[in-house]
Parts: structure tokens; sequence; C-alpha cells
């Protein structure tokens, strides 16, 4: 198997986290996604990955998978141990849901696409990116806090075993402390996070710092 990404990409993280709780190794290729000459922005790579963007999995039959929790289910799939959806179905559809809320309602408006077209609009600067960023993510990790709050049966978002739901949370939260955001303001989250860091799996996967 092949994998497009970047290190410094959460989405990229969370599949990095995912492949080191299966033990598996894939070869790798990185993907420049910065700026508007961005490598991921050009046709040879849409050749790769039509949206242009990471992660990508090259399957070994040929096939390529797109987005981070389709590659990280296909994974599940393909080496089920350990598995990475809970057991019980309410945990299951909950780690699913965290998931989503994560990749969908915060990391969707943060990516570097979205702060390019942003500084494209008159009057909209570095400081306003910074604030637009920092208002979604607060916005999201509240509404997560609350989704999770009292329907912890473990140290983790779904249980005794680390599922989807922290593998994305973790890159998310890693990239919030970053953004100068404490995240003791949100109790669940913090505690799951540094549970989470104790684990190599997720503290040596968690995504690069932009250089």
């Amino acid at each position: 198997m092949k994998l497009y990404a970047n290190e410094v990409s959460s989405a990229t993280s969370r599949v990095r986290i995912a492949l080191a709780l299966k033990g598996l190794n894939v070869e790798t290729q990185s993907v420049n996604i910065f700026g508007a000459d961005a490598e991921s922005r050009q046709p040879e790579y849409r050749k790769v990955n039509p949206q242009g963007l990471v992660p990508a999995l090259l399957t070994d039959e040929g096939t390529l998978i797109t987005q981070s929790l389709a590659i990280i289910e296909y994974l599940n799939d393909f080496h089920p141990e350990p598995p990475l959806l809970p057991a019980k179905l309410e945990a299951r559809a909950l780690s699913r849901s965290v998931a989503l809320a994560i990749a969908s309602e915060i990391h969707a408006l943060l990516p570097p696409r979205v702060a390019l077209r942003l500084s494209a609009i008159p009057g909209v600067e570095a400081n306003g990116i910074a604030d637009w960023n920092r208002h979604w993510i607060r916005e999201g990790l509240t509404a997560v806090e609350a989704t999770i709050a009292g329907r912890r049966t473990g140290p983790f978002v779904a249980g005794d075993q680390p599922s989807v739901a922290d593998i994305f949370l973790f890159p998310q939260a890693i990239n919030t402390e970053r953004a100068g955001i404490d995240l003791s303001q949100w109790p669940n989250i913090a505690e799951i996070v540094s549970n989470l860091r104790a684990i190599p799996a997720f503290a040596d996967n968690a995504p690069a710092v932009r250089k």
C-alpha cells in the first residue's frame, strides 16, 4: 500500500495513528499542501486524487481510497485487530459521530485551501484568519465536549480502547493547543487527550509543526 501524505496535515495524522495501532507499514509519498502553487493543487497530483487532498491510500489492488475516515475503516476491515470501532452499536455510533463532528464541522473550515481563499478576500489578513480558525475550533470542540459528557465509560471517548473518535480527536487537540487554546475548558477532552499522549501510536504520529 502507498499513502500520499503530509506530516503537518491532521487528516494524515489520523491515518498514521491508525496504521501504528494496527502495526502496519506502508510506502509513504509526501505531498506539499501549502501555498497557491502547492503540489496538491497541480494537475499531476489531481490525476492521483481528483480532490487534491491528503491523505489518499493506494491499496495493493490498485484502488485509491480518499478521505481519512474511509481509509481508516478500510484498514480496520483489512486488518481487524485491534478493532478501531467499539463492539456495542451505541458506542460505535458515538465514535463515528465524534469523528465526523471533527472532520466535517471543525477541520473542514480550517485547511490550507480555506485559508488561501480567505486571504484572497479584501480586508482579510493573517490575524483575521487566525481568529476564524480559533472561533470554529472553540465552537466545534464545545459541541464535542457536550456530546461525550456523561456518556464515557472508560478512559477514551467510547470505552476502554481507543477508537476512530480518539484518532480524530487527538490531532485536532494538538493543533488546538498550538493555536493557543487551552484544552482545560473541555475537561473530558483534556482527560482523554492526556490518556492518548501516553500511547506511542498517538504521541509519535501527532501532526508536525509547519516549518
